[in-house]
């Protein structure tokens, strides 16, 4: 497990901190404690906005539309989640709404996320406008910046349990909320065609634009940063996966982690591993960020028991896969389709899941 000797112990043994008296140690207690205080608080209102939004888009909606977007909490559609292009799913679209409804479902989207995860999901949205203009009369599926669902599942309340599910084309995120904190945000599915826009179009994102920049050039900076030995450990096949595991089921594989473990990582490697871990949570509100790092460091083996693995082509542009595991999470990240132009290797799935069980029940 990744940890530090306590200050003022070279062999691991606790002993006070030099300086502190009996009084000032009890001043540094209490200020941990009004520190925890602080967290719990956040956590109670950032719980308590995401029900003020959930609410406030629930009652600008019709009756009809009600009916769809509210779900009882153990409704088996929960847990029924994809990212592909489905003819039909739970919930009402963003198409079907107001503008106003609209501009509710986006505050609810912008309630469950970090201002970065927002960003990343708006931003997905519009890349359907992009297939939708390169595909034209050839799409054999429909392309709609709005054909992205939302849904409710049980009263929005602090206490809970209640859960929401905001899903389309290359977006799928759900979050269950009990006893006043979100107890679980996965899965967690992000994806971009064209990973890199390569054409330009009116009004649309810039040539170069990445929306899932950072999944990939951060993963790309550990790979190459690897030493010979490091990388036969690290890379599982010169072949990648035709897609990430799982997609739609709904709990993660249980199959064993591979891959290069973190404790034979560099000092620096493990900075960047760390790195792109935060890649991923720091789509999510601070305090789930700051839970799954937690959940990574008490697990089993603490940041040791996680491992990175990498298969197909070692550079941008031909079919290539990674995955980081640990005992209490797994990152995948599949770039091997080729764009609406037919460039290879430019449309990303990636996704986050808890191996202690998504939607907040037990692993299958």
């Amino acid at each position: 497990m990744k940890q530090s000797p306590p200050v003022g112990s070279e062999s691991g043994q606790r002993t006070p901190i030099a300086g502190l008296t009996a009084g000032s140690l009890v001043a540094v207690m209490v200020c941990l404690l009004a520190g925890r205080a602080v967290a719990a608080r956040a956590r109670t209102e950032a719980v308590a906005g995401m029900a003020v939004a959930a609410h406030a888009w629930l009652d600008s909606l019709e009756p009809t539309q009600r009916t769809l977007a509210s779900k009882p909490f153990d409704d088996a559609t929960r847990t029924d989640w994809h990212f592909v292009p489905k003819p039909s799913r739970k919930g009402v679209q963003l198409r079907d709404m107001t503008e106003p409804q609209q501009a509710a479902a986006l505050r609810l989207l912008r309630s469950v996320l970090s201002q970065v995860g927002y960003d990343k999901s708006v931003a997905i949205m519009e890349l359907d406008e992009i297939l939708r203009i390169l595909e034209g009369s050839r799409a054999k599926n429909i392309r709609d910046p709005k054909r992205y669902f939302f849904t409710i599942f049980g009263t929005p309340a602090d206490d809970g349990p209640w859960a929401v599910s905001i899903e389309g084309h290359h977006l799928s995120l759900n979050l269950t909320v009990r006893d006043g904190r979100i107890v679980d945000s996965t899965p967690q599915f992000m994806g971009a065609n064209p990973a890199v826009v390569k054409k330009p179009l009116p009004n649309l994102p810039a040539v170069g634009h990445r929306v899932l920049e950072a999944e990939e050039s951060v993963a790309f900076e550990l790979l190459n940063s690897l030493d010979e030995v490091q990388r036969a450990k690290a890379v599982i096949s010169p072949e990648p996966p035709k897609e990430i595991r799982g997609a739609g089921e709904p709990q993660p594989t249980g199959e064993p982690a591979v891959g290069i473990a973190f404790g034979d990582l560099s000092a620096s490697q493990q900075a960047v591993l760390e790195r792109l871990v935060d890649v991923y949570c720091e789509s999510m509100p601070e305090d789930v960020m700051a839970e799954r790092r937690q959940l990574i460091e008490t697990a089993e083996g603490g940041w040791d028991a996680v491992q990175f693995a990498w298969a197909g082509s070692l550079r941008p542009g031909i079919g290539h896969y990674y995955r980081v595991e640990g005992p209490t999470f797994v990152i995948e990240l599949c770039n091997v389709q080729p764009d609406a132009e037919g460039n290879p290797a430019n449309h990303i799935h990636c996704m986050w899941r808890d191996r202690t069980g998504d939607f907040d029940l037990p692993p299958k």
